[in-house]
C-alpha cells in the first residue's frame, strides 16, 4: 500500500506528463486495434460478396459427404450408425456455424421395377428405380396427389411417394404396387412397394433440393425409419448410397477462425474414412476458406505495413515522453537508491505506473479503435468520410491480442530506462551528466549513413523492377498498391533525418562563426546554447520530421493513388454515360427482312481493305436507320450528349497500307462538352484542336506516335478505308492521348461524324452523355424504352467509381493514410508543446541567471523565438521538404511492373493544395503554441525566485 500511495502521489505531481504518457498509450492501443476489427469485418463484406457469386448451383457454404462402398464391402449397421451420428451431432459442432439445411439421402441399388397388377392396357414401360429416402422431406414438400407414406410396413407393402414429374415420366398411379428386386447376398428377394402419393418441391431454389430435380425422376422415396428396420437390419440389403449434406451460413466468419475452421475440414476426411471406410468429403468449403485467409492475410499485411510508420512514430512519442519524464525525475531517482532503495523497488514502481496506465488504455483503446475502424470502413478517399452504411466492425479476439501487444511495448519503452536509471547512484547520475556533450550511438556507428545506402538500394531495386514481389489492389487496371512502397520511403524519411541531425550541430557552428562579429548578443547565445546541447533537441527534432514527412507522404500517396485510378476509368469510359441503341438494319438484297443488329461501336462494316474473301460469298449490306439522336438530349438529367462512332480502318499513305487504325467520328462542338479531358495530356488545350477540326470537315488528327513513326506532319493526306470506302483526310495536328484511346495498342484517327457519313454509308455509333451532378441512369432507360428506343448496353463510369471506392481494400489503404496523417499531426502537435512546455519550464533558473546578467526581456524573449525556430521550425520545414522528395522518388513506382509502359493515361505525382494548407494550419498553430508558452513562462519569471541553490526542476 505505501508503495502504491507513494505512486499515486508521483503520478499526480507530474500529472501533464503521466497524461501525455496515457495519450501516447491509448493512441497505440486504439490504432493498432483498428486494424484487425477493421480486416475482419471486411472479411465479412468479401464473404457476403464471395457468397453471393458462388451460391449459383450450391450454396458456396456447402458441406457434402458420401459414403460409396467399393466392390463388395458391406458397412455393418452399427458402423454406419457410428458415421451417421458423427455427422449428425459432431460436424455441426466443430464447424460452429449455424446450418441452414441438413439433408441425409440413402439408397440402395437401383433396380427395374414391375407392376404386380399389370393392367391389359400397360404399355410394358421398362422403368428403373432407386428406393431412397430423405430426412425432414415434409418440411420441404407439399402432397399434390395421395397421401403421405406410413412409418410402418402394412401386410409386407411398403408404402412410398415419387416426384410429381417421376409418375408422369414412368407412367405410375396412385395406388400401384411395384415389384421391387431386393439383392441381399445370394439371396435373391423382392419388396412390394406402393405408390401412395405424389409431391412436388415448395421452394425448388432451395438448398434442400442440392442434387437437383433430375436425380429424383427415377426415386421411390420411402421413411427413413422402414428403410433402415426393414431393409437394412431385417433383409440385411446393402446400403448402395449415403449422403449428408450440410449447407452452413458463412456470413458471421472472423479472421481469427479461418485456421481452425480449415484444420477441422482437411482432418474430416480421416474421422470419416475411420468410422466408416469409403466415407468422405465430397465437396467442402475448404478452398474458398483458403481464399478469405488469403484475402485477409493480405489485406491485413497490406494495412498493418501501411500503419506501421505511424505506430512506429506512436512509440517513438512514448519512449520520448517516457525519457522527459525520468530525466525530470532521475535526479530523485538517484537520491531514492542512493539513500538504500533497491532497484527492484524503483522498476516496479515504473512497471506499476505502465500496468496502470496500459490497463485503463486496454479498456478504452478498443472502443476507439472500434470507431476508428468505423471510419476507415467509411473512407471513400483520402480524408474523406461519408455517411453510407460501413464494414460490419465488431470486437475481436485478435483486436485484443494485437492491443495486449502494443501496451505491452509500450510499457517496455517506459520501463527500460527506468531499469537503466534505477542502477545508477547519484555518483553515477553526475559521472554522466559530465559527459553529456558524448555523440548519440547511432552517430558514432553511423547508422544514418547505412540506412541512406540502404534506402538508396531499395529505390534502386524499384528502378529495376525487381523489389516488386507482391501486389495487393482490386484488380490489374484498378487500384495497385505495394506494401513496401510504403516501407523503403519511412525508412528514408527516418534515415533522411538522422543524417539532418548529424549535420545540425555543424550548421550551428558555422552560423555562429560567420555572424560572430555580426550577431546581436541574444541570438549569439542560443547559437552557443543550441551547438552545446544539441543532443537535447534531438528526439523532438526527429519526432517533428518523421511525422510530418510521413504525413506529407502518406497525403501525396493516397491523393496519387485516388486520382491516378480514378483517371485511368475517367480515360477508359471517355465521358459520364455511354449508351448503346439498338439499330434497326436491312439488307440490300432481302429489303422487307429485317437484320439483326450488330452491338454499336463495335465496328460494324468498318476497317475492309477490299481484298478477297477466301472464296466466299460477300457479306450482304446493311442500310441502318438512324436513332432519334434528340431523344437523348431531352433526357432528364442530361446536361449534354454526342454522337461517338468508333470504328476501325485500314490507314493508305501514298498509296501504301500502314496497318490498321480506331478512327473515331464526333462532332467537335457536342464533343467538347461531353468528354473528359486531361488538359496536361496534350501540347495546347484540347479545344483548340477541336477548333481546328470545324476548321476543315476532311480534318483528321492522328496519334503522335503513328506520326513520328511514319514522318507524317500537318497538311499531309492519308487515306482510310471505311466499309470498303477509301475516305481521304488531311492531317490538322498530332496528339499523344485522346479519351478511349491507347496509342501504344492502336493507333487512333479522330475525324468528323459527318464527313465519314457523306463517304460511306451510316455505321452505328454510340452515345456519350454529360450528366448532372447525382442524376441516375436507370430512369432514362425507362424514359427511352416508353419512346420505343432499345439499348444494347449502358455503362456509367459513376457506378464503376462507386464499386471502387466500395472495396475494402480501397477503403481500408484511404482510411489507415487518412487517420495515419492526423494521427501524424496530432503527435507533432502534442509533442511540440509538451516538450516546449517542460523545456521551459526546467530552465527557469538559467533564465534567472540571464535576465540578472543584464539581459534585457525582449532579448530573452527573440533568443527563446530563435531557438524555437532553429529547431521546431527547421524541423518542420526539414520534414515537409523530405516528405515532398520522398513522394518524388517513390510514389511513382505505385505503377505495376506490368504497365508502366502502358499506363495511360500516364501517371503522375499528386499533391493536394488543401492537404499542404492543413500542414501549414497546423505548423502555425504549434509555433504559436510554443511562443505562448515561451511568453507565459518569461512573463512570470521573476529573477530573486528564479536564483536559487539546488537543481533546476
Amino acid at each position: 500500500m505505501a508503495m502504491l500511495r507513494f505512486l499515486m502521489r508521483k503520478m499526480w505531481n507530474t500529472r501533464l506528463l503521466t497524461l501525455s504518457t496515457f495519450l501516447g498509450l491509448l493512441l497505440a492501443v486504439s490504432f493498432t486495434s483498428s486494424i484487425p476489427m477493421y480486416s475482419d469485418g471486411a472479411l465479412k463484406r468479401v464473404v457476403i460478396k464471395t457468397l453471393a457469386e458462388k451460391s449459383d448451383n450450391m450454396p458456396a457454404g456447402s458441406l457434402l459427404l458420401r459414403y460409396q462402398p467399393v466392390g463388395s464391402d458391406k458397412p455393418t449397421l452399427a458402423a454406419l450408425n457410428d458415421v451417421d451420428q458423427y455427422i449428425r451431432e459432431q460436424v455441426p459442432k466443430d464447424i460452429r456455424y449455424p446450418d441452414d439445411v441438413y439433408v441425409n439421402n440413402m439408397a440402395i441399388r437401383g433396380a427395374q421395377v414391375s407392376l404386380v397388377d399389370a393392367p391389359k392396357n400397360d404399355s410394358g414401360k421398362r422403368r428403373q428405380m432407386t428406393l431412397s429416402t430423405m430426412n425432414d422431406l415434409w418440411a420441404h414438400t407439399e402432397v399434390s396427389y395421395g397421401t403421405k407414406y406410413s412409418e410402418v410396413v402394412r401386410n409386407g407393402v411398403v408404402e412410398a411417394v415419387v416426384m410429381e414429374e417421376a409418375m408422369f415420366r414412368n407412367d405410375l398411379h396412385i395406388g400401384d404396387i411395384l415389384n421391387y428386386p431386393l439383392a441381399s447376398g445370394s439371396k435373391k428377394l423382392s419388396m412390394k412397394v406402393k405408390i401412395v402419393g405424389a409431391f412436388k418441391p415448395l421452394i425448388e431454389a432451395e438448398p434442400y433440393w442440392y442434387q437437383g430435380m433430375e436425380s429424383l425422376f427415377n426415386s421411390i422415396i420411402i421413411s427413413d425409419k422402414v428403410f433402415k428396420s426393414e431393409l437394412l437390419e431385417k433383409n440385411k440389403v446393402p446400403l448402395n448410397l449415403s449422403t449428408w449434406y450440410y449447407a452452413f451460413d458463412l456470413k458471421e466468419i472472423k479472421t481469427s477462425r479461418i485456421s481452425s475452421l480449415e484444420n477441422t475440414l482437411e482432418r474430416l476426411d480421416i474421422n470419416l474414412d475411420q468410422k466408416l471406410k469409403n466415407t468422405k468429403v465430397d465437396t467442402s468449403f475448404l478452398d474458398m476458406l483458403g481464399e478469405f485467409k488469403r484475402q485477409s492475410t493480405q489485406l491485413q499485411i497490406l494495412l498493418f505495413t501501411l500503419a506501421a510508420p505511424m505506430i512506429a512514430m506512436v512509440f517513438y512519442y512514448i519512449v520520448m515522453n517516457a525519457r522527459q519524464s525520468l530525466d525530470r525525475q532521475r535526479t530523485d531517482i538517484a537520491v531514492i537508491r542512493s539513500r538504500g532503495g533497491s532497484t527492484r523497488q524503483i522498476i516496479w514502481v515504473y512497471m506499476l505506473e505502465g500496468l496502470i496506465l496500459g490497463g485503463i488504455a486496454l479498456i478504452i483503446g478498443p472502443l476507439i479503435g472500434w470507431f476508428l475502424a468505423k471510419s476507415i470502413g467509411s473512407s471513400s478517399g483520402f480524408l474523406t468520410f461519408v455517411d453510407r452504411k460501413s464494414i460490419p466492425v465488431g470486437f475481436s479476439q485478435e483486436a485484443f491480442i494485437y492491443s495486449v501487444i502494443a501496451v505491452f511495448i509500450a510499457i517496455a519503452a517506459q520501463v527500460i530506462p527506468a531499469v537503466v536509471y534505477a542502477k545508477s547512484s547519484i555518483v553515477n547520475y553526475k559521472q554522466q551528466q559530465a559527459r553529456a556533450d558524448r555523440k548519440p550511438w547511432w552517430m558514432r556507428w553511423y547508422l544514418d549513413v547505412a540506412l541512406i545506402l540502404l534506402s538508396g538500394y531499395g529505390w534502386y531495386m524499384f528502378q529495376q523492377n525487381q523489389f516488386i514481389a507482391q501486389q495487393t489492389g482490386l484488380a490489374s487496371d484498378e487500384l495497385q498498391v505495394q506494401w513496401v512502397l510504403f516501407f523503403v520511403p519511412a525508412l528514408s524519411i527516418f534515415a533522411l533525418g538522422l543524417f539532418f541531425l548529424r549535420i545540425f550541430p555543424w550548421m550551428l557552428k558555422l552560423l555562429g562563426w560567420i555572424g560572430r562579429s555580426l550577431l546581436p548578443v541574444s541570438i549569439y547565445l542560443t547559437l552557443t546554447q543550441l551547438s552545446r546541447s544539441a543532443k537535447a533537441y534531438y528526439p523532438l527534432m526527429l519526432l517533428l520530421i518523421m511525422t510530418l514527412g510521413l504525413g506529407v507522404y502518406n497525403a501525396s500517396a493516397a491523393r496519387t493513388i485516388d486520382l491516378n485510378s480514378t483517371e485511368r476509368m475517367l480515360y477508359q469510359y471517355g465521358t459520364d454515360v455511354v449508351m448503346q441503341p439498338v439499330w434497326e438494319g436491312v439488307t440490300d438484297d432481302l429489303p422487307s427482312a429485317p437484320t439483326p443488329t450488330p452491338k454499336p461501336g463495335s465496328g460494324s462494316g468498318g476497317g475492309g481493305s477490299g481484298g478477297g474473301t477466301g472464296g466466299q460469298q460477300p457479306p450482304a449490306k446493311i442500310r441502318y436507320i438512324e436513332p432519334p439522336f434528340g431523344a437523348f438530349e431531352e433526357l432528364n438529367g442530361v446536361e449534354a450528349a454526342a454522337r461517338v462512332l468508333q470504328t476501325k480502318g485500314n490507314v493508305i499513305v501514298s498509296g501504301k497500307s500502314l496497318g490498321q487504325g480506331s478512327v473515331m467520328g464526333i462532332d467537335n462542338d457536342k464533343f467538347a462538352k461531353v468528354a473528359w479531358f486531361r488538359n496536361d495530356l496534350y501540347p495546347a488545350h484540347p479545344f483548340k484542336y477541336l477548333n481546328l477540326m470545324g476548321s476543315y470537315e476532311q480534318s483528321v488528327i492522328i496519334s503522335t506516335s503513328f506520326a513520328e513513326r511514319y514522318q507524317l506532319k500537318a497538311g499531309d493526306l492519308i487515306t482510310i478505308v471505311l466499309s470498303q470506302v477509301p475516305v481521304e483526310f488531311v492531317i490538322v495536328g498530332t496528339l499523344p492521348y485522346w479519351p478511349t484511346q491507347y496509342p501504344d495498342k492502336q493507333p487512333f484517327f479522330i475525324t468528323n461524324l459527318d464527313y465519314i457519313y457523306d463517304q460511306v454509308p451510316l455505321i452505328p455509333y454510340d452515345i456519350w452523355l454529360k450528366m448532372k451532378d447525382g442524376a441516375p441512369v436507370q430512369p432514362l432507360v425507362a424514359d427511352l424504352a416508353s419512346k420505343d428506343i432499345e439499348l444494347v448496353g449502358v455503362k456509367d463510369v459513376r457506378s464503376e467509381l462507386v464499386k471502387l471506392n466500395k472495396h475494402p481494400t480501397h477503403g481500408g489503404v484511404f482510411g489507415i493514410l487518412s487517420l495515419g496523417f492526423l494521427v501524424s499531426i496530432l503527435i507533432s502537435l502534442i509533442g511540440y508543446v509538451l516538450y516546449w512546455f517542460f523545456n521551459l519550464s526546467s530552465r527557469i533558473v538559467q533564465f534567472g541567471v540571464l535576465r540578472a546578467m543584464g539581459l534585457k526581456r525582449k532579448q530573452l524573449t527573440v533568443m527563446l523565438l530563435v531557438e524555437q525556430a532553429l529547431t521546431g521550425g527547421l524541423s518542420i520545414a526539414i520534414g515537409i521538404g523530405v516528405g515532398k522528395l520522398a513522394s518524388y522518388l517513390f510514389l511513382p513506382f505505385l505503377q505495376t511492373s506490368d504497365n508502366v509502359q502502358t499506363q495511360v493515361p500516364p501517371f503522375h505525382v499528386v499533391f493536394q493544395a488543401s492537404d499542404t494548407y492543413q500542414l501549414y494550419f497546423i505548423v502555425m498553430v504549434m509555433m504559436l503554441l510554443g511562443a505562448g508558452f515561451l511568453f507565459f513562462h518569461i512573463r512570470r519569471l521573476r529573477v530573486h525566485q528564479a536564483i536559487k541553490l539546488g537543481e533546476e526542476r
